[in-house]
């Protein structure tokens, strides 16, 4: 199973975007340029779903707030490995990368702001005994790094859960470095 997986992610990122070892990170453009350039857009944001904050700053750390998975149909639901692929939750794990920078770009103002990310953690909603979660949230990872370069190398959790809200497919919490000016 574990190599079918790993046949399944790659055959999904060469079909979309360029291979996650193409960092596109480059001194001419800047992040949302580079974000351009693989066909990407940043999301409305949406409102917190209770009583907290989408990010809040402390010293040089800006920490991010779990999203669900969600584009522009609305939010992205299903479970891995009953209903939906691993492709489809590496697709839905990307979702939630851009979600999470769009909220960097509202807090901090500009991606540039953004010295490296810290770390990420991501939940996958799975069938019980799952063992391809690192898969799924691949889309959050290979994301960052396309965008950040190096920077965008991250310490991870990866972790299968039996549901999270609104039944989405992937749910990814952040932390990043900002840049001291």
């Amino acid at each position: 199973m574990r190599s079918q997986a790993r046949s399944v992610a790659i055959d999904f990122r060469s079909a979309n975007s360029q291979p996650p070892q193409t960092v596109l990170n480059s001194s001419h453009m800047n992040r949302e340029q580079q974000l351009a350039k693989l066909a990407l857009a940043l999301p409305d944001l949406p409102s917190p779903g209770g009583n907290y904050l989408s990010a809040k700053r402390v010293g040089p750390i800006l920490y991010l707030a779990g999203v669900i998975s969600s584009n522009s149909a609305g939010v992205m639901t299903g479970t891995v490995g009953l209903d939906r692929s691993i492709a489809d939750g590496y697709n839905a794990a990307r979702a939630c990368a851009l979600t999470q920078l769009a909220v960097i770009k509202r807090e901090l103002g500009a991606l540039e702001a953004v010295a490296e990310v810290i770390s990420v953690n991501g939940y996958v909603n799975s069938v019980s005994g799952f063992e391809d979660s690192p898969a799924v949230i691949n889309g959050t990872s290979d994301l960052l790094v396309l965008v950040f370069g190096e920077a965008g190398k991250h310490v991870r959790a990866a972790v299968g859960v039996n549901a999270l809200p609104k039944n989405a497919i992937v749910e990814v919490q952040m932390a990043v470095r900002i840049e001291q000016a």
